[in-house]
């Protein structure tokens, strides 16, 4: 190896490795537990690949840091999860959340990705970019072949280049709109149909948390979704564009515990932020002032969200810390 090679990690390279290894573990977890439910055989495949993945990644990662001479985080392990618990989600509602894993993964190492500096992270990034785009493909190809996939909208096809010549195609913040463009309806169909997942994985946690603090949490969690789900509802219904969002998302009626709370708050916590993530590319490819003040609402209300479920993780000891910068006016204490 060059002396290159030997560099020490980036922030950036540190920031991205803890949380993937974090996320990764909450996978292992979640895909664990529908391994030992789920009864199609194509759907119980994709759970299995899934998992084959993440333990990938987590092997890897963990010789990164032994390499780095760095701490393994805690992140989460069997001890976070009842495999034997009963049944808590339908086979359909596994497929879309293995199929979002993708999704999400997709997006989160194609923004990793250009953070690292290091030719062994790149590598290892770049599989994992890749493999979880394996894992949408080999989830919607099932969907597709099932008939349970949720398709996005159609419109007629343009039969010639317009140009915009009136600001009137910005819109106002009320009142009449003009028709939404291809771009808004796409950010506004996945917007709607991840709050519906979410709503279903949420009122599932509802149900199975320990602490009564935490259920109110992801009950309030689930009537957020539901909201959201509302309002992007609405401004598709407006432009009379069909928004199929049907997947049979069940849930059962189990409240016997499955997952611990901390891994309920964690997961819950990152795909908040994670959607805010989105709300924030929405607003940046949205031309209409009416939709960039709701998507700029919306994450006023995840935010604050989140906010109240970090402080429900530190008042129970439960969120780690991530590498940090030295404080250093607490070093020159004398």
């Amino acid at each position: 190896m060059t002396s290159h090679d030997h560099s020490l990690l980036t922030a950036s390279e540190l920031a991205i490795l803890y949380g993937s290894y974090a996320n990764d573990t909450v996978s292992i977890c979640m895909l664990s537990y529908f391994l030992e439910h789920v009864e199609d055989p194509d759907i119980k495949a994709s759970v299995e690949y899934g998992l084959e993945l993440s333990n990938m990644h987590i092997a890897i990662d963990k010789d990164i840091f032994a390499q780095e001479g760095l701490p393994v985080p805690l992140g989460f392990t069997e001890q976070d999860v009842n495999v034997q618990a009963p049944r808590l989600y339908s086979d359909e509602f596994i497929l879309h959340y293995v199929q979002n894993i993708g999704i999400m993964g997709i997006n989160a190492y194609s923004m990793a990705l250009p953070k690292m500096s290091r030719k062994d992270l790149r590598d290892h990034f770049t599989q994992c970019l890749q493999s979880s785009a394996e894992l949408f493909n080999r989830t919607t190809d099932i969907s597709v072949e099932k008939g349970t996939y949720v398709r996005p909208p159609t419109i007629p096809y343009p039969q010639q280049i317009e140009f915009v010549h009136n600001q009137n195609f910005l819109g106002g913040w009320i009142g009449e709109q003009r028709p939404l463009t291809s771009t808004e309806i796409s950010l506004l169909f996945m917007n709607l149909y991840r709050n519906s997942l979410g709503n279903a994985l949420l009122t599932g946690f509802s149900q199975i948390a320990q602490k009564k603090k935490v259920r109110k949490f992801m009950a309030r969690g689930a009537e957020i979704a539901r909201h959201h789900s509302d309002v992007f509802g609405k401004f598709l219904d407006e432009s009379h564009v069909s928004a199929p969002v049907s997947g049979d998302f069940t849930v059962m009626t189990t409240a016997e515990p499955i997952f611990s709370d901390k891994l309920l708050m964690y997961h819950t916590n990152a795909l908040q932020n994670a959607g805010i993530a989105f709300y924030g590319e929405s607003i940046a490819s949205s031309q209409r002032k009416d939709l960039i003040t709701a998507y700029s609402r919306l994450i006023v209300e995840a935010g604050e969200y989140s906010v109240d479920g970090t402080n429900i993780m530190i008042d129970n000891g439960w969120l780690e810390k991530p590498p940090s910068a030295p404080d250093r006016r607490e070093l020159t204490k004398g």
